[in-house]
């Protein structure tokens, strides 16, 4: 059966489209475009992003709202059954703020919105998001955030280190995020959030092609169960 992927939209985003593109890039298979609103995903999803941009205009707490909206009812059970699901940015706020992933995401230190492409440190590649690189290789990928600033106490980061959750790395200071930390897993392994943006990074005429791997690594892994 063809792999079957859904990018949902929130009112803000501004990078499914993006996301959108890199998932057929990798897949062969067009995305399934999916508003906030609905309150039922398509049938039989293998793959569930949640992009960047800023929902609802960040307002109260940037992913808030949009972790209220209709959709996340549904991505919430999707991902309590095994489903993987991938936010990004924004996306990886709406998942802490939806309960899917642990800690949240704060002001930068600075206070500055940060948009460049930083080098990052894969921590495992024993991940259905990560198989296609190398453990404690140095990837390139872009971010573009205020808020990207990962904070949780020290216990919950001390767990999350200790079960091997940590996904990627800042491999240079960025934004503040404690340990360093620029994505993470969930207890089961199939949900990711991370601030950098690997569907910016899918071909050289986009600077750097790093940001593809994450993708064929999905694919793959999906593929091959």
């Amino acid at each position: 059966m063809a792999f079957r992927a859904a990018v949902i939209t929130f009112p803000g985003s501004n990078c499914d489209r993006d996301m959108a593109v890199a998932i057929e890039k990798v897949s062969g298979v067009p995305a399934l475009r999916v508003w906030h609103g609905d309150a039922e995903l398509p049938h039989r999803l293998d793959f569930i992003a949640l992009p960047g941009g800023f929902s609802y205009g960040d307002y109260l707490r940037s992913g808030a709202m949009a972790a209220r909206s209709p959709i996340m009812r549904a991505v919430v059970q999707a991902a309590e059954s095994g489903v993987p699901v991938l936010g990004v940015c924004n996306g990886f706020q709406v998942l802490t703020e939806a309960g899917l992933l642990p800690g949240a995401l704060m002001r930068n230190a600075g206070q500055n919105f940060i948009c460049r492409t930083v080098p990052l440190t894969v921590e495992s590649n024993q991940s259905l998001f990560t198989s296609a690189y190398e453990a404690g290789e140095v990837i390139r990928i872009p971010v573009a955030h205020h808020d990207g600033n990962f904070f949780a106490d020290e216990a919950t980061l001390d767990r999350i280190e200790g079960e091997g959750r940590v996904a990627f790395r800042y491999a240079e200071p960025c934004n503040g995020s404690r340990r360093d930390i620029a994505g993470i897993l969930n207890a089961s392994g199939n949900v990711l959030g991370m601030m950098p943006h690997p569907e910016r990074a899918i071909e050289d005429a986009l600077g750097g092609h790093d940001g593809c791997r994450l993708f064929e690594s999905v694919v793959g892994s999906l593929v091959a169960a």
